[in-house]
């Protein structure tokens, strides 16, 4: 088998829709997976299925993962069409800015529900179909998408953000000791600045200036997050868990 093929295997991408997500479920149909895409939005998820159908065969199941109830249901959905999951993709996220004095609670609920208990939750709740795909040479993969900005102090004042990016690291430690004897990996990947409609004001206001600031002189493109996703979800990566790996031209560990 090709070491980076996929042909053949189950995964689900939260936050599928757009940005990286969306660059993450291309590359996992491109290299031969089925692909099931969530998003809140029916329409939009249904769009970005019309749009990656050309890669291969990808579904919609829309779910709201910011709720544990929620979780659960979207893993039933994806219980009644697959009898195993070989990937999961812990995508979907939020952030928000504003200054310290007035930072509310309800932005440290709205996005920590979202970025750190959800995959806690997903993960769980998919855990009998993840054991299921599971063997000693190829685990089933459980990949959460964390931040630089949880490896670093943010330059914005994206406090709740930057917290639960971190939080998402150390969960996936705390995961793959958990999870490694039922045969499943856990691993994060902490993109630094990519075209996503998260980033679009900042790309529009410091584009320039934060691609000159990368080791590589530019931002991220949609194939630099297509090819971790693709490496951490075959067996070119079965051995690899518990790692945090940044995808941001060097940003992270050279400024």
């Amino acid at each position: 088998m090709h070491l980076f093929d996929l042909t053949g295997k189950v995964a689900v991408v939260t936050g599928g829709t757009r940005g990286i997500g969306l660059m993450m479920a291309r590359g996992l149909l491109q290299a031969g997976a089925s692909v099931y895409i969530s998003s809140r939005k029916a329409e939009a998820g249904e769009q970005a299925a019309a749009e990656l159908s050309q890669f291969g065969a990808v579904a919609s199941i829309p779910a709201d993962v910011s709720t544990e109830a929620e979780c659960v249901r979207l893993a039933e959905e994806v219980g009644r069409r697959e009898e195993r999951l070989h990937v999961l993709v812990n995508n979907a996220g939020a952030t928000w800015g504003e200054p310290f004095a007035t930072f509310p609670a309800s932005a440290w609920d709205k996005v920590l529900d979202l970025n750190l208990k959800a995959p806690f939750f997903l993960t769980r709740a998919l855990l009998p179909l993840l054991e299921a795909a599971g063997t000693d040479d190829d685990p089933a993969r459980v990949v959460n998408v964390g931040s630089i900005d949880g490896l670093h102090a943010p330059s914005l004042p994206t406090y709740s953000y930057s917290a639960s990016k971190a939080g998402v690291h150390h969960l996936t430690r705390v995961l793959a000791k958990e999870l490694g004897p039922k045969r499943i990996t856990v691993n994060a990947v902490a993109p630094g600045p990519f075209e996503s409609k998260m980033m679009a004001a900042t790309l529009a206001a410091r584009g320039d200036e934060i691609a000159a600031s990368s080791p590589l002189g530019r931002i991220g493109r949609p194939d630099d997050m297509a090819g971790v996703v693709v490496y951490l979800a075959s067996r070119a990566g079965a051995y690899v868990t518990g790692a945090v790996i940044p995808v941001d031209g060097g940003r992270a560990t050279t400024l």
